[in-house]
């Protein structure tokens, strides 16, 4: 039989034990100075680490509990299978412990699938197009702090999954840091306000209590602390699927989106696919694919010649590609729907979870914006397929014609 840690143990556990202690000590620290706490949680393993022990500290009483405690999940509807179902777990088991949670998602018309298959704006790409990150999940944290410092008087400290990934009992990185904002040296890891939230500087504090935590104590807590009863008898285990099951440690592996359109590789969901247990999930591997085909041009359209923007100035483009035809979405749209069908009858077939993709109000809402012939803004429709043969037009309005004539 497997021997469960304690804080009791000695020898190789007592790194662990410090980590904890430490964690301890920086939520005293600073916890007390705001009566209000937000937890940014991802559903990733820093973060769901993060998570769960500050509230098992809260509720053994270990830490002294703020007037308000607020978990703010940011749920993209695009995160790995296993993150999902473990995230919906974990929600519950909060809600029964009488703690605030708001699931923070984009507007139905900023989400990924519906942003693409019914606006027709392209998936992402890494060079000119990298809109998902901010718009899924930064924008909507952004403004559900905003709403919630609204209902709170002074400040709130969020708690963040950030970490360094050394003991700070073995290095001094978190000792370089402790320059902002006067912190204490040692204790680098609070700061006075949140980088790069807009209109919420003064408002919200941050602290990192796992920054001195190594990746070896985070699957130690996942897979084997907080799974037990003395430690919140989370469902934190099944989060190590997402990165390898068993090998999680080992391979290092790191997540991402489902079928991720700025991603070389479909690495995450390789790794999900390899634990036995989602290889009802292979049909996924079908989306990387499906918005590599939607970046082609004989699905897309393109301006005809010089374009003057809003501003008055030229298009450094005169006849850039643009978005998805109708045509193109719809097919796309089908073809997600069939992949979601897919996993989810084999999942009804073994007994394992079922998936969400599009659910029934962003397929209403897909429907609907290819039904007003939608299109994102500065296009109309009507402008030529991207992969009609036209004369060259340069910004300073030159054109190059054709060598041969149309069917020459």
């Amino acid at each position: 039989m497997k021997h469960q840690p304690s804080f009791f143990d000695g020898g190789q556990r007592l790194q662990m034990t410090e980590s904890i202690e430490l964690t301890i000590q920086s939520l005293q620290a600073y916890g007390p100075d705001h009566p209000h706490w937000g937890i940014a949680w991802s559903g990733g393993k820093d973060s769901s680490a993060t998570l769960t022990v500050v509230t098992w500290l809260i509720d053994t009483g270990k830490i002294r509990a703020p007037e308000t405690l607020t978990v703010f999940y940011a749920d993209t509807r695009q995160e790995l299978p296993p993150l999902a179902i473990a995230a919906e777990q974990i929600m519950d088991e909060l809600r029964e412990r009488g703690i605030r949670v708001e699931v923070v998602t984009a507007p139905m018309d900023k989400r990924f699938m519906v942003y693409i298959l019914g606006r027709g704006v392209p998936p992402p790409n890494n060079n000119t197009l990298r809109w998902c990150t901010r718009q899924i999940k930064i924008d909507p944290m952004e403004q559900a702090l905003r709403d919630r410092l609204d209902q709170l008087d002074g400040q709130i400290l969020m708690i963040t999954g950030v970490r360094q990934g050394e003991s700070a009992i073995r290095d001094r990185r978190i000792e370089m840091s402790c320059g902002k904002d006067g912190a204490e040296c040692g204790q680098g890891w609070y700061q006075q306000v949140l980088p790069n939230a807009r209109g919420l500087r003064g408002r919200i504090a941050t602290l990192a209590p796992l920054l001195h935590w190594r990746v070896c104590h985070v699957w130690e807590w996942l897979k084997h602390w907080a799974p037990e009863a003395d430690f919140g008898d989370w469902s934190t285990a099944m989060i190590a699927d997402a990165y390898g099951g068993d090998e999680a440690e080992e391979i290092n592996a790191r997540t991402g989106c489902v079928g991720c359109a700025l991603a070389a590789e479909d690495t995450a969901l390789d790794t999900v696919l390899l634990v036995p247990q989602w290889q009802y999930l292979r049909p996924l591997k079908g989306i990387k694919p499906l918005w590599r085909e939607l970046r082609e041009p004989k699905h897309r359209i393109k301006k005809a010649g010089l374009e003057r923007l809003k501003d008055g100035s030229i298009a450094k483009n005169p006849q850039r590609m643009g978005p998805i035809t109708l045509e193109a979405r719809t097919m796309g749209l089908e073809r997600i729907l069939a992949i979601q069908t897919e996993c989810n009858d084999a999942a009804r077939a073994e007994g394992r979870p079922q998936i969400s993709l599009i659910n029934s109000d962003e397929e209403a809402r897909i429907r609907a914006l290819i039904a007003a012939n939608t299109w994102p803004d500065g296009w109309e429709g009507d402008e030529p397929a991207a992969d009609t043969v036209m004369p060259v037009v340069y910004q300073n309005g030159a054109v190059q014609p054709l060598l041969f004539g149309a069917g020459e």
